[in-house]
């Protein structure tokens, strides 16, 4: 029994105390103005789940490039004007094959979506539509993200800034 628990903490417990913060970076795509603004969501691959689409940090790019990178690989946003700062982030957890989780912090990026393409890298494999930002609040499962999106000025009828 000691030598499981020796192992358990050396295999998985300590590693995970002592890994940094994980980073991902995602975009809040919207088209339109006023009452007529409209939110994406895309679901999960996994579990349908309806999110954002949403990244790893990749080599090269500005963490606002990465998040519009991810708009196009998962949602087929084929240009957009993305903001130079994050409008907000959230957390959620990840969970690993294992069945281990372990905390995301997600920076999220707004993009203005000026042109979508039907064909792209994760089409098979989600699911995409467009929402106002209460049924999008509605549909997400992460607090902070449901917080974003209530957050938006669009309830009262204010465009937000793009």
């Amino acid at each position: 029994m000691n030598m499981m628990l020796q192992k358990a903490w050396q295999e998985f417990l300590y590693p995970m105390l002592q890994r940094p913060k994980a980073l991902q970076l995602a975009a809040l795509c919207h088209r339109g103005h006023g009452d007529a603004r409209e939110y994406l969501l895309i679901t999960s691959r996994e579990t349908k789940r309806w999110i954002i689409p949403k990244g790893w940090p990749i080599r090269g790019l500005k963490s606002n490039e990465t998040a519009l990178q991810e708009a196009w690989e998962e949602a087929g946003v084929r240009e957009g004007k993305v903001s130079a700062q994050p409008i907000g982030s959230y957390t959620y957890q990840k969970r690993q094959d294992t069945g281990w989780a372990y905390p995301i912090e997600t920076l999220v990026y707004a993009v203005a979506v000026t042109d979508m393409a039907q064909t792209y890298p994760e089409k098979a494999e989600r699911t995409r539509t467009w929402v106002t930002a209460e049924a999008a609040a509605d549909m997400v499962d992460e607090e902070e993200l449901q917080l974003i999106f209530a957050s938006q000025k669009e309830f009262a009828g204010v465009p937000i800034r793009d």
